[in-house]
């Protein structure tokens, strides 16, 4: 189990997030500040944020829901002392 977790995005998270209405980006926050508490793993036992792997031009890829329409789309990379989350997107999800 890595000693330490870490969620980095890059600036084109940042500009989804500016984009996304407030009660969806104090779930945003409390899905990253619960992965650096716990980690990822420990954190896809509770069921509140659906997270699951994802398929075709997608995989290797994982999916978080913060409700309904939203989405946070991840990678997880991990070495024996870190466990790092890079989110890629956070998106409303097309039905």
């Amino acid at each position: 189990m890595p000693d330490f977790y870490k969620v980095v995005f890059g600036s084109a998270v940042e500009k989804q997030l500016n984009k996304l209405p407030d009660y969806i980006l104090r779930k945003f926050y409390a899905w990253v500040t619960a992965i650096e508490l716990v980690g990822v793993v420990e954190l896809r036992k509770k069921p509140g944020f659906h997270d699951e792997p994802l398929k075709g031009n997608r995989r290797g890829q994982r999916s978080v829901r913060l409700n309904k329409a939203y989405r946070i789309i991840y990678i997880e990379s991990k070495d024996a002392l870190i466990e790092c989350i890079e989110v890629v997107e956070v998106n409303k999800h097309d039905y």
